[in-house]
């Protein structure tokens, strides 16, 4: 049975058995990665991002995607905050993230080896020649499920990033909640087309498929011509796709031509769902399945089904499988029907902690609850909405942007005096990001200059699409900016 399709090549469960083997022999033999040790991968979406996976679920280890996106800064910060013992860079990386090696003496660096001058850099190590025994046994310490393995980088609304640690109990309860979601069996198969970095990529679907023995249609990136082609040619039943995706799809002059009738439906989320997104696949007679969660809870905490997205349209669904949901208003007390107020989630997908941040940790999870940021309501048949976010994070193209971050790094430059993010509603990225700047007296500086200042700083998906120049910042009483009124102008 194929477990994986990856460019053309299959690979079938016997040989994912035998990779994730030989990656734990070459992890604990030729590396000396031990049960708690932190594994790094950048890099696009590989088959190997699953064999480090289930190499360091074998050991004990933990592993680390990460974004691909960001800026070398933001990976430095990354990977001294989780004290990597070992980052695998692909070949398009490597060149960005030569210059951390002297800030990480600890961690080895490791080239994929994809290019044969890449087997030779001086002071990388080579994948395919770091050498361990085929034969041998891999000598594997006892491992429970409460054990950490996998670590998601989110950024906090501090402007620093936290790291969401989720246990091998969490993705196991994920998997269920998945399969449960989507009707999910061994002969489904399914095109998974987000980042891997992200736990939408890694869990909504291509964890959960492993649990049942569906094959997974793994794409790099985002390709649009290459997703018609594979829809076509595979015919998968089940996939995910966000608002920021159909716009270059129905675009293709090939798109009308895309032979649908294998989708037993398509998932989506990350932000609000445009009208005319839902209708599109629901007047083809393929529900579309809102999923409502994050990196915290691995993510699959609220959802619709099949049997239920067409009469729930514009909801986020009911409560998984193994996830509990409260609303609570800001007294701490359950809201009624109907009452918006913050949604709280408990289950054992949810994290066991951020990394090395006891604040942030007890700020979010209180008495085995979630505390998310987001306010929602409940229905009179259970069923959830999405009101607004709590927190001021703004989802662009799917990816989590946090204005105090921008904030912090645009406020740092020589000639900004003030500056406040916002978002405004974008319809293909589902939001845009804002910045309202005040310059310091007698300053010329444009838009343009600041995005070339931002360059390497921050990755390009957070960078401000608008900035507006305005002489002073509007406040309350209390001589904080006011976002919102911001926002009306943005």
């Amino acid at each position: 049975k194929t477990a994986i399709q990856f460019e053309g090549e299959d690979v079938s469960y016997h040989d994912f058995y035998q990779k994730i083997k030989d990656t734990t022999l070459l992890l604990s033999q030729g590396l000396g990665i031990k049960k708690g040790d932190r594994v790094a991968y950048l890099g696009q979406n590989h088959p190997r991002m699953f064999y480090l996976l289930f190499a360091c679920a074998r050991i004990g280890a933990i592993f680390v995607p990460l974004n691909w996106r960001l800026a070398p800064a933001e990976h430095l910060h990354m990977l001294s905050g989780c004290g990597a013992s070992a980052l695998f860079v692909s070949t398009d990386y490597q060149d960005q993230c030569d210059p951390l090696r002297e800030k990480l003496p600890e961690c080895r660096f490791v080239t994929t080896g994809d290019k044969e001058e890449d087997k030779e850099k001086p002071g990388w190590l080579c994948l395919t020649r770091i050498s361990f025994s085929e034969q041998a046994a891999p000598s594997l310490p006892s491992v429970d499920l409460d054990a950490p393995v996998l670590l998601i980088f989110t950024s906090g609304t501090t402007g620093f990033p936290k790291g969401a640690v989720l246990t091998q109990a969490a993705l196991e309860s994920n998997a269920r909640n998945s399969i449960y979601m989507h009707g999910m069996v061994f002969d489904d198969s399914i095109l998974t087309i987000l980042p891997m970095f992200h736990v939408g990529g890694m869990n909504i679907q291509s964890t959960p498929a492993f649990y049942v023995g569906a094959t997974v249609i793994l794409h790099r990136v985002f390709n649009v011509e290459q997703i018609i082609q594979d829809i076509n040619h595979y015919q998968p039943s089940l996939g995910i796709i966000l608002p920021a995706h159909m716009a270059p799809l129905q675009n293709n002059k090939k798109w009308p031509e895309v032979n649908f009738s294998s989708l037993r439906s398509m998932t989506t989320g990350s932000c609000a769902i445009p009208d005319d997104m839902t209708a599109f696949w629901h007047d083809r007679k393929i529900p579309l399945l809102q999923v409502y969660g994050s990196s915290e809870t691995c993510p699959i905490a609220i959802h619709q089904k099949a049997d239920n997205a067409f009469d729930t349209e514009g909801a986020i669904g009911f409560p998984a499988l193994e996830c509990q949901v409260r609303i609570i208003d800001d007294d701490g007390q359950d809201c009624t029907i109907g009452q918006a107020g913050e949604i709280l989630l408990k289950g054992p997908n949810i994290m066991s902690c951020y990394w090395q941040d006891q604040s942030a940790t007890d700020n979010a999870l209180k008495d085995g609850w979630y505390y998310t940021g987001d306010i929602g309501y409940q229905d009179e048949q259970g069923c959830y909405y999405f009101v607004d976010r709590k927190k001021d994070m703004i989802i662009s193209g799917g990816e989590n942007i946090y204005p105090a971050e921008l904030e912090a790094v645009l406020g740092s430059h020589s000639d900004i005096q003030e500056i406040a993010v916002v978002g405004r509603p974008d319809d293909r990225w589902g939001e845009a990001v804002v910045a309202f700047v005040v310059l310091k007296n007698g300053s010329s500086l444009k838009d343009t200059d600041i995005l070339d200042w931002l360059g390497g700083k921050l990755g390009r998906y957070k960078h401000p699409r608008a900035f507006h120049f305005i002489d002073q910042m509007p406040r309350n009483g209390m001589g904080k900016i006011v976002k919102e009124d911001l926002k009306n102008i943005a």
